[in-house]
């Protein structure tokens, strides 16, 4: 999602890394980061991106606890120390998180989350536009749309940031993010010119969404994956009346737990290769369970938010001929990171490797080119794709 402010870490984060999508057993996006860490005993089911601790530190992570370490013995903020190596390091995805900020972003991972509850996303021009409004959240009440151009947020004017920038703004730092702080958000909808102030409150992801067009195609929205999402994407299609054509939504998606997108492709494939990736050079692959569908048409919806665990997923599905991938080249975040806990108690997320898709593809820098290009319209032009596969519209 680009923007979903569920996932953003707060302002106090090195902005390089304003979006780490936590990638692996998890990966954690949106806010995201793009972790991945090895279990350290087969007790560990690794259900959470990677046990905090567990895994063997990098000689990267040791430089920046090492660089924590000084700092706390001298008297300073070890937080601090670390973000300064980090970027340092040159690591465009690293970041340093203190304890109360990890546990926040582990919350979202299991479906919970502060924020107003709106989607954004950039325009080529570098608007910022409203992607989505969760139904019942601040966002909602104060009457903002999709749609809505998003113009500043407390002051500070938004057009040509980076999504994930917008939304750390609306996520707030640390010592703001709390459920009934507000924020203060500029809009605007054709001539009329606007500011909400919103009020922060605690919601759930509510992050996979289905429901069927006109046409009868059925329409799975996956805005993260989120602990849960993958077998609730399985069961949507479970669900599904059995000559539908079917739409895998990633518009959007800053990725999470990798885990759950494999859980996802599982849905759509007969087991076989979904990715490979490296930790520190070794090498290791992910695997889809058998069973899952292919007889219906699928169609992967993807645009400039797709990202890290989305992307994963969907190199997957156009890789293994699964799918036909419509909408714009995906962010292009294909890095592993693994979190380490340094001196203090603060975290890093430092990158540790990088994913390919089952063709070898890298991601990282690149992103994925769809089949078909399309902008505005691209849920219409998945239906034309759908009825030219077979499936009813």
């Amino acid at each position: 999602m680009p923007g979903r402010d569920k996932f953003c870490p707060p302002r106090r984060v090195r902005r390089g890394a304003a979006l780490t999508i936590v990638f692996a057993s998890v990966l954690a996006a949106g806010a995201a980061t793009g972790s991945l860490g090895a279990p350290a005993d087969p007790g560990d089911t690794g259900d959470r991106s990677v046990a905090i601790g567990r895994s063997a530190p990098t000689g990267h992570h040791e430089d920046v606890a090492e660089a924590a370490a000084e700092a706390m013995a001298e008297g300073k903020s070890p937080t601090e120390a670390a973000e300064r190596a980090v970027s340092r390091s040159g690591d465009r995805w690293g970041a340093v998180y203190s304890e109360g900020e990890y546990e926040a972003f582990e919350e979202a991972l299991d479906g919970e989350y502060t924020g107003v509850g709106l989607w954004a996303r950039r325009e080529r021009d570098g608007r910022i536009e409203v992607s989505r409004v969760r139904e019942g959240s601040p966002a909602a009440r104060a009457g903002i749309r999709e749609g809505d151009r998003l113009r500043a947020v407390d002051g500070a004017a938004v057009e040509g940031r980076p999504v994930t920038e917008v939304v750390s703004l609306l996520r707030g730092d640390a010592e703001d993010a709390a459920a009934g702080t507000t924020v203060s958000v500029g809009l605007q909808r054709g001539t009329r010119v606007w500011s909400e102030t919103l009020r922060r409150a605690r919601l759930s992801t509510d992050s996979v969404t289905v429901h069927e067009t006109a046409g009868g195609v059925t329409v799975i929205a996956v805005a993260a994956f989120t602990k849960g999402s993958g077998d609730r994407v399985r069961a949507a299609v479970d669900r599904a009346p059995a000559d539908a054509g079917l739409v895998l939504d990633l518009r959007g998606n800053s990725g999470g737990l990798v885990a759950e997108a494999v859980t996802a492709a599982s849905a759509f494939l007969d087991g076989g290769l979904v990715a490979t990736y490296d930790v520190d050079g070794d090498q290791r692959a992910l695997h889809a369970e058998p069973g899952g569908d292919l007889t219906r048409p699928l169609v992967a919806l993807v645009d400039g938010g797709t990202m890290s665990a989305a992307e994963l997923l969907t190199g997957a599905l156009q890789d293994r001929g699964r799918a036909v991938v419509v909408g714009s080249r995906t962010f292009g975040k294909g890095s592993v990171q693994m979190p380490g806990r340094l001196p203090g108690g603060s975290v890093a997320e430092l990158t540790v490797g990088h994913y390919r898709t089952p063709s070898g593809r890298g991601v990282d820098g690149s992103g994925i080119t769809p089949d078909l290009e399309a902008d505005k319209g691209a849920l219409q032009r998945a239906e034309t794709v759908l009825s030219g596969l077979g499936a009813p519209s």
